[in-house]
């Protein structure tokens, strides 16, 4: 599977969102990551569900929604999201993450699943026919420049292997610190789509086409 790139649109410049968009386009990025809080689920609230239909009526980048929020199903009519456009829960933050799969894939969104890194991959087992793609976090959610955990690399190669098992190719997510050091580690253990943020796109005096082009170049 081609490696795909993902905006984390937390770390873009929120004074100017539409100028931050027409550069990711130029640099031909493959998803616009909206990370959305509840202050309850992670100890921090962000980008909420205004900003994302703002974004859908922007672009035509698919989003790439990543709710980090306690019973998410009560949230996902807010969206005007459609195919191609992706909505992942947590498997940690809901009880019947089942049903919001299948709910997620009603609204015609793709339907991904989160672990934290301390969650074993074993609560993957048995979601293999309710998931687009599958999201494993290298940092603790809730806020950005943390390091990367110790282990990242071995987990990425066990969930692939355990993905492996599934009727279809599934794709591997992975966000958090993602440096172009850790990509490159983290793509060779079979990751699929890598959510960039300041440590790999948004990177200060630093062209976006160049940052992902740069990015793109070790993986």
């Amino acid at each position: 599977m081609k490696k795909l790139l993902s905006a984390s649109m937390m770390c873009a410049d929120l004074t100017n969102v539409e100028k931050a968009v027409r550069e990711l386009e130029a640099a031909e990025i493959e998803y616009l990551h909206i990370d959305i809080m509840d202050g309850s689920f992670v100890p921090n609230i962000t980008l909420g569900f205004d900003f994302v239909n703002a974004l859908k009526s922007i672009t035509d980048i698919p989003l790439d929604v990543h709710m980090m929020v306690n019973n998410p199903a009560r949230f996902i009519d807010r969206m005007k999201l459609d195919k191609g456009d992706v909505i992942c829960i947590h498997y940690e933050a809901d009880e019947n993450a089942k049903d919001t799969l299948e709910l997620i894939r009603s609204h015609g969104c793709q339907a991904g699943l989160a672990i934290n890194p301390t969650t074993p991959l074993s609560c993957l087992e048995g979601f293999e026919a309710s998931i687009d793609m599958a999201l494993v976090m290298t940092v603790t959610p809730g806020f950005a420049g943390q390091k990367m955990f110790d282990g990242a690399q071995e987990k990425v190669t066990e969930a692939r292997k355990l993905l492996s098992t599934a009727d279809r190719y599934i794709p591997i997510e992975v966000d958090g610190n993602m440096s172009s050091e850790n990509g490159r580690k983290l793509s060779a253990a079979g990751a699929d789509i890598f959510v960039l943020g300041t440590s790999g796109l948004f990177i200060k005096n630093k062209d976006m086409k160049v940052a992902a082009d740069e990015f793109r170049a070790v993986l």
